[in-house]
């Protein structure tokens, strides 16, 4: 055969496999609102920059007509390209081959990019669209899954791993977004369950629809799976470019310094009026959040679920640094199982990451009650406990209010090793709210008082200017500085200088043993 026949047989066969299953199964994901493996790819990726791997690998099944059912790829696209001229990894499941169910060889190929990832120190990207496991194929396409989470375990903490569900996911296949970093879903397109509803109302008789099972807001807001939703494909897609620009290529290297436009000695007067004078009134922490990262960004992680806790990215002074802050909007800003949870997971990933730690404190205490008593908050706070004090990282803590009980000790206090704590003149730290500490402490003296309420009310305030202020934990060496809240962006910006070559870390040991 002539070269120029073979050059025109790499053009077809190109060509064929770029359609995967067909100009009829692509028109049908359009309909449903979805783009194609490679569309989807395409967007994600800086332009022109994806290459592919694995274009013609085939399914080596013969039973049940598999002989006779063979697409170039086999419901998989795998490769790499970049993002913001950053290199990544990326897999993206074609639902028109085959439903995108997971064959021995789909399996071989999204393994293949996840040990070049891990080995190239390069974030991987998972777009799963899939059916689920092909059950022609039987115990080797379980085989495949479970290929494939190992290599999620691999890549834990070595590189960013992260998902994105852009159609069906469930079964076996939840698993490996789940041991991923963050996960992304698209609204009224996309779904996750271990079980579908068919098999729930067959055995629990319950009947609820794909949406409510498993769908993006159940997701988001109720189960804590999934960290993000977006629209549509396009709006999750750059959804992950954003949180790839705060995250470095792996933990061997810092995040992506930006260089900062905003003055990194601004102030803002305004701060001084957030924190109410009453403890009782709540206040919405974005407020100081927003003022004080650069150009008032600030990316949230988990925005719908357990929003007693903040979490997210942000930059300061061009830096890259994770936040985490009680929300007193919301359930007075308590520490609560999915709170802690939550809480937990973001501190870790940052340490992973070498991302430095800003906590704002304004907690009064764990939520009381049976449900998370008999759920287990001990446990689960215990996890947020260990996260902070495991975390090497640079951490800075600030105060902004109340700062009550063991739920004090966990956010990022002094005792966990945190590297610099402040405190605005408004804040309140002992060991429990002034109301329950004066009710133990004196309450003969109330009682006895010929009017109970007005003493009460006395003590109350004396026991907060004298016991439940800055000071007494700034005498201590518990606080290292008072600071003014319009100071809060110079403070941090000028700590986070201080600690830049910061080096600590962890006795030796085989691995630790994380209260799960």
């Amino acid at each position: 055969m002539a070269i120029e026949d073979k050059i025109q047989a790499l053009i077809e066969k190109n060509t064929e496999a770029e359609l995967g299953g067909g100009q009829d199964r692509i028109d049908v994901q359009h309909k449903k609102g979805k783009w194609t493996a490679r569309e989807r790819i395409h967007q994600l990726l800086d332009q022109e920059t994806f290459e592919e791997i694995d274009k013609f690998v085939l399914h080596q099944s013969t039973g049940f007509g598999m002989e006779k059912k063979k697409f170039a790829g086999d419901g998989v696209v795998t490769g790499y390209g970049r993002i913001d001229g950053r290199p990544v990894y990326v897999f993206a499941q074609d639902f028109t081959i085959l439903g995108g169910s997971l064959s021995l060889a789909v399996s071989e190929k999204i393994c293949k990019v996840m040990d070049l990832a891990r080995k190239n120190g390069t974030p991987l990207i998972g777009l799963n669209d899939s059916g689920g496991a092909r059950i022609q194929e039987g115990v080797s396409s379980l085989a495949g899954y479970g290929n494939i989470f190992m290599r999620n375990v691999l890549g834990s903490g070595v590189i960013p791993q992260i998902s994105a569900i852009m159609g069906p996911c469930a079964g076996g296949a939840v698993y490996s977004p789940a041991l991923t970093d963050f996960i992304f879903m698209v609204e009224k397109t996309s779904y996750m369950f271990i079980t579908g509803p068919q098999v729930i109302k067959s055995v629990t008789h319950e009947d609820v629809t794909f949406e409510k099972l498993g769908g993006a807001l159940t997701h988001n807001a109720t189960s804590g799976v999934a960290h993000f939703s977006g629209r549509d494909d396009q709006e999750v897609l750059s959804m992950i470019r954003g949180l790839l620009s705060f995250l470095p290529q792996n933990y061997r290297e810092d995040p992506p310094y930006v260089e900062p436009t905003d003055d990194p000695g601004r102030t803002d007067m305004g701060l001084r009026d957030v924190v109410p004078e009453s403890p009782r009134q709540p206040y919405d922490m974005h407020r100081i959040i927003s003022s004080i990262v650069d150009d008032h960004y600030f990316f949230e992680v988990h925005a719908r679920y357990a929003p007693n806790i903040i979490i997210g990215f942000a930059r300061l002074n061009g830096h890259v640094v994770g936040v985490v802050a009680n929300q007193p909007s919301f359930l007075a800003g308590c520490l609560d199982i999915n709170a802690s949870i939550k809480g937990a997971r973001f501190v870790r990933f940052c340490d992973c990451f070498n991302i430095p730690l800003i906590t704002f404190c304004d907690v009064p205490g764990f939520l009381p009650g049976t449900a998370q008593e008999y759920g287990g908050i001990i446990k689960h706070g215990a996890k947020l406990i260990y996260a902070y004090c495991e975390a090497v990282v640079p951490k800075i803590t600030v105060v902004t209010r109340k700062a009550y009980g063991g739920a004090y000790i966990v956010m990022s206090s002094k005792h966990l090793w945190g590297d610099i704590n402040y405190a605005y003149p408004t804040a309140e730290i002992a060991v429990m709210g002034p109301d329950g500490a004066v009710n133990i402490v004196f309450k003969k003296e109330i009682s006895a008082a010929d009017d109970p309420e007005k003493k009460e009310a006395e003590m109350i305030e004396e026991y907060r200017s004298t016991f439940a202020s800055p000071y007494r934990a700034a005498e201590r060496g518990y606080i290292d500085e008072i600071i003014l809240p319009e100071q809060t962006r110079p403070k941090l910006i000028k700590a986070l200088e201080s600690l830049k070559n910061k080096q600590d870390r962890m006795p030796a040991k085989k691995h630790d043993n994380l209260p799960l």
